[in-house]
């Protein structure tokens, strides 16, 4: 089978717009790799196929079953600092309920215990939780096989980041500079080629909820020590505010 590289989480939207679910999801990853294959585009020998579903890095079963699949592959974790990670996140389920005329709780409410305290039981809050999952997947690859992608530079800057990537898969620099612009109507980098122009879409950009100074101090106190774990494990300082 081709060496894929995985995407783990999110912002990679650049890369693929549709998620496949298959090492997270039982009754898909039941159907089998040749059902996986037929969900990936065409793509020759000297092509990599990149595929990305947000959930895999959360998952217990993910790393194990893409280990099975190609002990090779080469994956990349895109994060970002976890507090407007988790903003981010709420922003979008916000959004989400509203299409469907269904009403949400204050990002308060789901964030924090009535005594205050940082509530893990909420799904969004545990996600960012980055250093508890890496280490599942540190695990099972090795780290010379995961690539860890600054996504708040991604998005402030995306070609030296998308340079890294390119170095990483082995593939050469075929993005420049000059395939970046950025829209002012959206608040991000888009991307363009001689024929055609994208940007992520209307999910991406949108704006957040107003949270309280003590709130977002409160969140970032309990990051902080996972914060530092991941920073270890990643080699890398991401330098994501503790205050």
């Amino acid at each position: 089978m081709k060496n894929y590289g995985v995407g783990l989480n999110s912002m990679s939207n650049y890369i693929r717009a549709k998620t496949v679910h298959f090492f997270d999801e039982d009754d898909k990853y039941s159907l089998g790799l040749e059902w996986y294959r037929r969900r990936m585009p065409y793509s020759f020998a000297d092509q990599i196929t990149i595929e990305k579903s947000p959930a895999y890095f959360i998952t217990e079963s993910a790393p194990a079953r893409i280990r099975a699949m190609n002990a090779s592959v080469k994956l990349l974790l895109i994060v970002r600092d976890p507090v407007t990670r988790l903003i981010s996140d709420y922003a979008q389920l916000a959004a989400n309920k509203a299409r469907k005329d269904k009403a949400l709780a204050s990002f308060e409410e789901l964030v924090l215990h009535p005594n205050g305290q940082v509530n893990t039981a909420y799904k969004a809050v545990r996600i960012s939780m980055y250093s508890i999952f890496f280490e599942k997947w540190h695990r099972v690859f090795p780290r010379r096989q995961i690539h860890i992608v600054d996504g708040d530079d991604l998005v402030r800057d995306p070609f030296p980041e998308v340079q890294r990537i390119e170095e990483f898969l082995g593939i050469a620099h075929r993005i420049s500079k000059e395939n970046f612009f950025y829209n002012k109507t959206k608040g991000f980098y888009c991307v363009r080629n001689e024929t055609t122009e994208k940007c992520l879409n209307e999910s991406k950009g949108r704006r957040h909820p107003e949270v309280s100074e003590e709130v977002i101090h409160k969140l970032r106190q309990f990051y902080a020590p996972y914060n530092r774990m991941f920073f270890r494990a990643a080699g890398r300082d991401f330098g994501w505010p503790e205050e």
